[in-house]
């Protein structure tokens, strides 16, 4: 009699196990599908962002693989050395610059070279005025780049420059 207790109440456990264990596959299953379901919308959403955010034909694509194959065409700026405005400051401020242009072609750099006097001159007057205040950090030397490349595209139009670089900067 004891044996049937134990045989019964070891079918009970195995038949309650299995009831678990489908309700365990169903659930298992079911967390499965969505699992993959998401993934394909957050692949096949990542896959039509590329496409939309890339644009552009292949004819697109081969001229920028060619532009980017082009070797870069630097041309260097004679050093420029001024004394900064300093209202109410006793000391006197000196900066020192050296920059190369980035020039989208060589013929370029031949065009600029006769006019480089007034490059040079749009260069002497923006840094003249500038106080050791406006080079701090790099928020300060990114606006000095940025408004020295409007200046000598100014300088230089209709032609254009890539941007400027700067090799070396001094405030003393």
């Amino acid at each position: 009699m004891a044996e049937n207790n134990k045989s019964a109440n070891e079918t009970d456990e195995q038949e309650a196990a299995s009831a678990s264990g489908g309700k365990l596959k169903k659930l298992l299953s079911k967390k499965v599908i969505i699992a993959a379901a998401a993934a394909v919308v957050v692949l096949g959403g990542g896959a039509a962002a590329a496409v939309l955010l890339r644009g552009g034909s292949k004819d697109e694509m081969k001229t920028d693989s060619v532009a980017a194959q082009t070797p870069a065409i630097f041309l260097d700026m004679p050093e420029v050395l001024v004394n900064l405005s300093s209202p109410g400051d006793t000391r006197t401020h000196y900066l020192k610059v050296k920059a190369v242009l980035d020039l989208p072609s060589a013929q370029l750099a031949e065009q600029i070279k006769p006019v480089m006097p007034r490059v040079t001159d749009a260069f002497q007057t923006y840094l003249r005025e500038l106080r050791p205040t406006d080079l701090e950090g790099s928020s300060g030397l990114y606006r000095l780049k940025e408004e020295l490349t409007r200046r000598v595209n100014a300088a230089i139009a209709p032609n254009r420059v890539n941007a400027i670089l700067f090799k070396e900067i001094v405030v003393q």
